[in-house]
């Protein structure tokens, strides 16, 4: 690990956004009563801890909050019921769509998106009076602004229109919402941040080896294309998506998940983590382990696991999505582990699943955009202008289909499992394509909302889980419409904020 990247990670630990800081002079600080923005925005490096904190958000969401949210509402995962241990209901219910407003993982989600936004605004409000190079200033404008339409993005697509706050709360007055903005509204900040950040930020292959990991031009067109694309705007997600240069397919789909293999030539943005410093460790293979595996999955014998185990765990639906062959299965998924000579029927998602640093401490990172996903969208895109047989489009499909050991979809195939003859079937090669690749990735519920399908998709899923597990799961599970689709507002803040609540 480069120096550069060591002081990054120890600026995240003892930043703290209120106004205290890891400055030099941290003998002469003054106390922590008195601290105020004025005293802590003074210097170029105050600004770049200010930065720092926008990612720490994301790292801490990228814990919990982004996969409970993204992935395990779809039909890719549900959980290992724990029947001697049933302090995380919560989270069940989130799975079986039972989560109403009161749920305190909503809070938490709703919480943690708008702190992330909060800093940014606050390296916004300041980034201009702070002396520094117009380079320096425009990759910080460009990274927080990325960021804080991550934040956004995640927020429109789960709760529809929310609060919109783009400017630094200074008096209690200003902390009050002007009620929810429209989902319109929301998207053209969002469009026209990513605009602006496109523009300002560095190409990622501008970086040095100590800052790889940070938001880059790839970064904010790759989100700019995704919101096209889930406006149904594929024109303009095209032109966005065509602009994300300077990555490749990795030649092993495995490696690319690896610690050694942070940051790759396929990766456009990861949430990073760091195994050595307890505060920053990832720790995805303990709660994705079976909770009854004991320490034959993590291989990690000084971790008990317990009923922090067991959660976003593959369903039959993702398992039987995989054709025969498919060389991502195994680099994503086990569907159990041998105990004793036994084999223990209960699948966990192996992706992350790369061994320890230290006890109940790894060193994965999270993916959040992959070149592959760039690939798959640019693909539909051309799709979505119109059908061409064994057009760019296939290339493109064909190109992710050969690195997992699949052979090619063609038009005329003589194989009817790999002939696609038309728009619609080319949609559904498609789709079917990102549900395996993308796998455990948080992209498969998005999907499946943008292109209409969550509402069929889900109920249908929901009945087959309820057929294998009748008695655990509670009456009024999986009973999925249009309104379901997105979250109720936590009913904290509708009670302070005086928010309009979600139809049930």
């Amino acid at each position: 690990m480069k120096i550069h990247r060591k002081y990054i990670y120890a600026a995240v630990i003892c930043l703290a956004l209120t106004g205290s800081s890891c400055s030099k002079d941290f003998l002469n600080q003054p106390s922590e009563s008195s601290l105020n923005g004025a005293s802590f925005w003074k210097t170029e490096s105050d600004l770049k801890q200010g930065v720092v904190g926008a990612y720490r958000t994301l790292r801490d969401q990228g814990l919990f909050d982004y996969w409970v949210f993204g992935e395990m509402r779809s039909d890719n995962t549900t959980f290992q019921y724990n029947g001697p241990e049933r302090g995380q209901e919560n989270r069940e219910l989130i799975d079986q769509f039972q989560i109403n407003s009161a749920n305190t993982l909503l809070q938490q989600f709703w919480q943690q998106s708008y702190i992330g936004i909060a800093r940014c605004n606050d390296v916004l409000d300041h980034v201009q009076r702070i002396p520094m190079s117009e380079d320096s200033r425009n990759q910080a404008i460009g990274e927080v602004k990325t960021l804080r339409s991550f934040y956004y993005f995640n927020l429109v697509r789960q709760f529809g229109a929310v609060p919109l706050r783009v400017d630094v709360a200074k008096t209690p007055a200003d902390a009050q919402s002007k009620s929810r903005a429209s989902v319109e509204e929301i998207y053209a900040v969002i469009i026209a941040d990513l605009t602006d950040a496109a523009e300002k930020l560095p190409a990622v292959g501008a970086y040095s080896e100590a800052d790889k990991g940070r938001v880059s031009k790839g970064t904010a067109y790759t989100l700019l294309g995704k919101i096209y694309m889930t406006q149904k705007k594929f024109d303009q997600a095209l032109t966005a998506l065509k602009k994300v240069t300077g990555y490749q397919l990795m030649a092993s789909y495995g490696e690319i998940f690896v610690p050694q293999n942070k940051n790759n030539k396929e990766s456009i943005f990861e949430i990073q983590y760091l195994g050595s410093i307890s505060d920053l460790a990832s720790n995805f293979m303990y709660q994705f382990a079976p909770f009854n595996s004991g320490n034959i999955v993590t291989q990690d014998k000084n971790t008990n696991l317990n009923y922090n185990s067991g959660w976003n765990t593959p369903t039959s639906d993702i398992i039987a999505a995989y054709e025969n062959g498919d060389l991502r299965k195994d680099a994503s998924l086990g569907e159990g582990f041998m105990d004793k000579g036994v084999f223990v029927a209960a699948p966990y998602v192996k992706k992350y699943n790369h061994g320890f640093i230290q006890p109940g401490q790894t060193d994965v990172n999270f993916p959040i955009f992959r070149y592959a996903d760039v690939l798959l969208m640019i693909s539909e895109c051309l799709n979505e202008q119109g059908f061409v047989a064994d057009g760019e489009a296939f290339k493109l499909l064909n190109d992710i289909r050969v690195r997992a050991g699949l052979a090619p979809k063609t038009a005329g195939n003589s194989v009817l499992e790999l002939r696609v003859a038309t728009q619609e079937q080319f949609r559904e090669a498609i789709y079917h394509e990102r549900q395996v690749e993308l796998a455990f990735e948080n992209h498969r519920w998005y999907d499946l909302v943008r292109t209409g399908k969550a509402v069929k998709v889900m109920s249908e899923h929901g009945k087959r889980e309820m057929a294998k597990n009748p008695s655990t799961i509670p009456v009024g599970s999986y009973q999925i419409t249009e309104n379901k689709l997105l979250l109720q507002i936590p009913q904290r803040e509708v009670n302070l904020d005086n928010l309009t609540q979600n139809p049930l």
